[in-house]
């Protein structure tokens, strides 16, 4: 159905026409289109902040994601009478437009429910391995790992799943028609966005790939280069975007858009088939629940290690003085970075798909395993990765992301967490249908003990198999206090998303910041391996560095920043605080 130009531009201004912005953003007119601009000024390198955004408060609904426009097109959702569901398949759609190096209609992820009465929910929408994959593929005749097959290319995709997903959490608990969700991102595909100083850097920075993997095709690319506030318009994404709208999955898994993936594998040696497509399922599973003092967690279960591994880090820490110590003290820092290498120890050696490996789930998280797995740490001196292994457990055989959270005004909650995997993804475009495809096969152990991309490594339980879904760090989690929904928390990160997590959540409980505070503040990570602790600048005081130092630990300071958290505050009062990541284009807006 054709839109008027009047009713296309009525509709294109709303979504732009974001309010509430604090210091560290701004919206700007001009030639009838809204510009986001980002303000460095709000940076800061002084006491523990990466910026002195405040947070954006609301006593209704708040939406918090990786793109303004993509915030608002939530927003609108539920002024219509849309809930928190409905309204994050809207935000959903919208990042596959505006935020192209993440959102994604060719990838997958997990949501997060916990609905007003405080019933919760896990969807696991995570993508799978093709019927023709096997666990040598990305091996050469010697048994070594080929160099980035599994990260670019046609090979490198898994069967997507965000389609599928969005459509089982629409039929289960969505309000307003399918159609109504999807005519934002149409518009703004339709239309154009004005790129952000940050989307047009990343693009520029993947045009070779971009021209070497899709020879003849001008997705996102663009001869003269891309500059802040040039506009992206996507006719072919916008075709598929329609195709969904009205035919719902079935517009994306079968007919003329399968069979332009089919295709676009064909085209490029890829293996993905008119069956993976068609027989894609995504699954609800139980949510991962367990207790921090007298605050739930609520988070997302295998094949996720997020909720687990999450789980295991506050267990480890609770019964230690964090509070007293002090936020990023050198007692508090080498207490998180220890048990942080215990954690990411039982991810590789214990973590996978549960229906393609027995995970001791209930064990890892038991009280008396991780003291036990924390009975040799000492503030003495630092525990090498190299004298820690998974855990022991009786009985068992070791066989670029973005996160946006929405809180509407009835109470219910959602966190959902969905990714290419590597920013923009195997850098492939299906042809004719103007989407990237994901390179989230690089997430399964490729060969057991050899790192992915991330630096992660894995055992038998995460390799490669059909139709399986691939490890995965993703961590939505919603947090109650009191039985009252308290905190949704997530961010994008690859390997880091545990880690941000875990400091997000103990900054606001621990060490009494504001949501904002807490998105804001510097953050640190290790994983078991690579043996080192990662920090931003500014993340530890000299007097924290010299005693990590004294105590062996090896500590590398970052160019960059760590994770880009979105996440939700429910006030005492019932006042929503959103705090959305000063690191780049995040965004929190309320009503």
């Amino acid at each position: 159905m054709q839109v008027s130009k009047i009713a296309t531009r009525c509709f294109f201004l709303s979504v732009f026409l974001i309010y509430g912005f604090d210091v560290g953003a701004q919206i700007q007119k001009g030639s009838g289109n809204y510009q986001y601009i980002n303000d460095d000024s709000a940076k800061t390198s002084e006491g523990r902040f990466y910026s002195d955004r405040k947070p954006v408060l609301a006593e209704n609904a708040m939406v918090c994601s990786a793109h303004p426009a993509a915030s608002q097109v939530g927003i609108d959702i539920m002024k219509k009478g849309g809930n928190a569901v409905d309204a994050a398949i809207a935000v959903q759609f919208a990042l596959a437009v505006v935020h192209p190096s993440a959102g994604n209609i060719g990838g997958g992820g997990f949501m997060v429910f916990r609905d007003k009465d405080g019933k919760s929910i896990t969807l696991d929408f995570r993508e799978k391995a093709p019927a023709l994959a096997s666990c040598d593929m990305f091996l050469d005749g010697s048994g070594n790992v080929k160099d980035g097959l599994s990260l670019t290319g046609h090979l490198a995709s898994g069967i997507p799943g965000t389609v599928k997903g969005m459509e089982e959490a629409h039929k289960k608990y969505g309000k307003l028609k399918w159609s109504q969700l999807l005519e934002p991102a149409v518009l703004l595909a339709e239309n154009g966005i004005l790129l952000t100083l940050k989307e047009a850097t990343g693009l520029n920075r993947i045009a070779p790939d971009l021209q070497e993997l899709n020879p003849g095709v001008g997705y996102l690319q663009k001869s003269s280069g891309w500059k802040q506030g040039d506009l992206l318009v996507q006719k072919d994404l916008a075709k598929t975007l329609r195709l969904i709208s009205e035919l719902g999955a079935e517009g994306f898994y079968h007919g003329s858009t399968a069979k332009l993936i089919v295709e676009e594998m064909q085209r490029g040696e890829g293996i993905i088939s008119y069956a993976d497509l068609a027989g894609y399922n995504s699954v609800w599973r139980e949510a991962l629940i367990a207790d921090y003092k007298n605050y739930k967690i609520i988070s997302v279960p295998p094949p996720s290690s997020g909720g687990i591994a999450l789980i295991q880090l506050l267990k480890m820490v609770e019964k230690y003085p964090l509070h007293r110590w002090g936020w990023n003290s050198d007692s508090t820092a080498m207490l998180m970075i220890e048990a942080e290498r215990r954690v990411y120890a039982d991810r590789a050696k214990f973590l996978g798909d549960p229906d393609f490996v027995k995970i001791p789930v209930k064990e890892l998280v038991e009280k008396n395993y991780l003291e036990n797995r924390m009975s040799d740490f000492s503030f003495s001196e630092a525990t090498p990765s190299s004298k820690i292994s998974g855990g022991k457990i009786p009985g068992y055989e070791s066989t670029e992301t973005t996160h946006f959270s929405v809180v509407d005004k009835e109470g219910n909650a959602v966190s959902i967490t969905t990714t290419l995997n590597g920013s923009y993804g195997s850098r492939v475009f299906v042809k004719g249908a103007g989407f990237l495809l994901n390179n989230e096969m690089d997430d399964f152990s490729i060969k057991p003990g050899v790192p992915n991309a991330y630096g992660l490594v894995g055992s038998e339980a995460n390799s490669v198999q059909p139709n399986k879904r691939m490890l995965s760090s993703m961590t939505p989690t919603i947090v109650e206090k009191d039985g009252k929904l308290f905190m949704v928390v997530g961010t994008p990160g690859g390997s880091t998303i545990i880690t941000s997590v875990f400091q997000t959540i103990l900054n606001v409980i621990e060490h009494g910041m504001n949501m904002q505070e807490a998105v804001n503040a510097l953050k640190f990570h290790h994983q078991y391996l690579p043996d080192k602790i990662t920090f931003e600048k500014g993340a530890f005081s000299e007097q924290a560095i010299k005693f990590l130092t004294d105590k062996k630990e090896n500590l590398e300071e970052l160019n960059g920043t760590l994770g880009r958290m979105d996440c939700i505050l429910r006030k005492d009062d019932g006042t929503l605080e959103g705090g959305a990541d000063p690191r780049a284009d995040d965004t929190a807006v309320g009503y």
